[in-house]
């Protein structure tokens, strides 16, 4: 079963001892993979016109790209997935090179999750246009798979240009399999063009249904099978072990084909709390050694 962990990193703290301890728990438990959120910069409440957002300058969230390099080196089989990079507002070249270095480095256990993001400030810090980044994704994708499939690109788009370059050494996987972040009807329609599979952000399956209709039809439309298109959902440590079972089997009726629990929110306060969780987790829904 594809049955993954979501780090809780804005609870879980910077002890490296205890990440990498929470890798390799994960890895020897039989979880398939670890997902990661991905944000830059937290912008601070008490600034010139507030803020409102769920994270701020005080919340911690370690890079993607080098928190999974870390990982990678503690571990042999447990895949990598980013739950998600937002894409837009890094440069596309530069992202293509960190993800098949790590795709190297992991021995193709990477999976890199992509959106566009909600947080115009982050854009802001990052000297990326925020308006347009809903357009510049599929072209970025675009060219991060040329990158990874041929020693050399010519490129000429709206948004990039790539004279006769390539990067080396290529992923292991190519290409990467890109999965999409984002619940709008734009999203799952760019999903279904391009997508290898979706990381929903519904909380039940019932909820993601309609969603999930838009999707297929997405799919239908470009040609592409069904079966070939990945949906991960996410469960909820704090639902309860009662409802583990229910809320698995109602997302495989839906067709969700990979899982991850989510320990935060849980009001646990050391890393061991959350590393107890996902033991306790495994243990009920039948994972199996690694």
């Amino acid at each position: 079963m594809n049955i993954g962990v979501v780090f809780p990193q804005t609870e879980f703290g910077s002890d490296p001892v205890a990440i990498r301890d929470y890798a390799q728990t994960a890895e020897g438990l039989g979880y398939s993979h670890i997902i990661a959120y991905d944000h830059v910069v937290g912008a601070n409440p008490d600034r010139p016109g507030g803020w409102s957002g769920p994270y701020t300058h005080e919340t911690a969230f370690h890079e993607p790209f080098v928190l999974f390099g870390f990982m990678a080196g503690v571990t042999t089989r447990i895949e990598f997935a980013s739950g998600i990079i937002i894409l837009p507002q890094r440069q596309t070249a530069l992202a293509a090179k960190q993800a098949a270095t790590l795709d190297v480095l992991s021995n193709g256990r990477l999976r890199l999750g992509v959106g566009i993001g909600w947080n115009e400030t982050e854009y802001i810090s990052l000297n990326e246009p925020f308006h347009t980044r809903g357009r510049r994704i599929e072209e970025q994708v675009e060219v991060m798979r040329l990158l990874w499939t041929k020693p050399l690109v010519t490129f000429k788009g709206r948004w990039h240009t790539l004279p006769d370059v390539g990067v080396k050494p290529l992923p292991v996987r190519r290409p990467i399999p890109v999965w999409f972040g984002g619940q709008a009807e734009a999203a799952l329609r760019r999903m279904g063009r391009i997508a290898d599979g979706w990381m929903t952000n519904s909380r039940t399956a019932a909820d993601a249904r309609p969603l999930i209709a838009i999707l297929e039809q997405s799919l239908a439309e470009a040609g592409r099978p069904r079966s070939d298109f990945g949906i991960e959902a996410r469960i909820g440590f704090s639902a309860g072990e009662a409802a583990w079972e229910t809320l698995m089997a109602d997302w495989r009726a839906a067709g969700a084909s990979h899982f991850s629990v989510n320990t935060m929110a849980c009001q646990f306060t050391t890393p061991a709390q959350h590393i107890a969780a996902i033991r306790k987790f495994a243990a009920a829904v039948g994972l199996h050694a690694g």
